[in-house]
């Protein structure tokens, strides 16, 4: 973030010309983005002031900068230069989602639960060809209670939220926890104001094409198939409705 400030401040001052992107610093915004330029505690929200935006389905930085690289740089790296075999144990299911499977298994059949990477490192998938009940069923076997997340019908419960979160998801975070929306409402001023962009940066892309920020994202969300009507039932959060749990995990 020190190096983003200082190379801000050059351009703030006329030292320095931004030659890179479609889009360009000017002395102006430079200047406002290098006030708030420093550390604020959250190494996600950090990201995102030193990229000026947020991470987006196509722009998957977050995963690797906050995930896979500090794995292999803290732990992996280190282990292998200590000798022997090194097993990393992922829990990864190619049910998951049309993207794992392609990415594990492609067109064949073949399905890779151990891929040796290199220097004694090895990729091991335990659970690779597991589905869903399978998961459910060996907490239940081993008496692990589950997250209650899952009961409250949210399908994603690591980083919450996350950029793949879906229209429901959206709506049950504004329900059921308020103080994140007001957390996203302040990340996106901050980096809206740390961007030279030029538009509002949002946390979510642009619900149904229109509106941005998560406000309207929320608003969003209360809306029928298509995103014009609003949905009573998903309008009143006190109308008793089914349960919301994507795999009838509710009391």
């Amino acid at each position: 973030m020190e190096a983003k400030r200082q190379f801000l401040l050059r351009i703030a001052a006329g030292e320095e010309v931004d030659k890179r992107g479609k889009h360009r610093w000017t002395p102006e915004l430079a200047a406002r983005a290098a006030e708030l330029m420093s550390p604020t505690g959250n190494v996600f929200l950090d990201l995102c002031m030193i990229k000026g935006m947020f991470p987006s389905l196509k722009g998957d930085w977050c995963s690797e900068r906050l995930k896979r690289d500090v794995l292999i740089e803290q732990v992996l790296l280190p282990a292998c230069e200590a000798g022997g075999m090194v097993l990393s144990w992922q829990g990864v299911r190619i049910d998951e989602s049309p993207r794992r499977r392609l990415s594990l298994q492609g067109t064949g059949a073949c399905v890779r639960t151990c891929d040796e990477v290199g220097g004694g490192l090895f990729n091991y998938r335990p659970i690779l060809r597991w589905n869903i009940n399978d998961v459910f069923e060996a907490h239940r076997y081993m008496g692990l209670k589950l997250n209650p997340l899952y009961a409250k019908g949210f399908k994603r419960v690591g980083c919450g939220p996350c950029k793949y979160e879906v229209k429901d998801s959206v709506l049950l975070l504004s329900r059921h926890f308020p103080e994140a929306i007001a957390r996203l409402r302040e990340w996106e001023r901050i980096v809206t104001l740390v961007s030279k962009m030029g538009m509002p940066a949002t946390f979510f892309p642009i619900a149904d094409g229109r509106g941005i920020g998560i406000d309207e994202v929320v608003e969003w969300s209360k809306t029928s198939r298509g995103g014009k009507q609003y949905d009573i039932l998903r309008v009143d959060d006190q109308m008793p409705t089914m349960c919301s749990s994507l795999h009838g995990l509710c009391e």
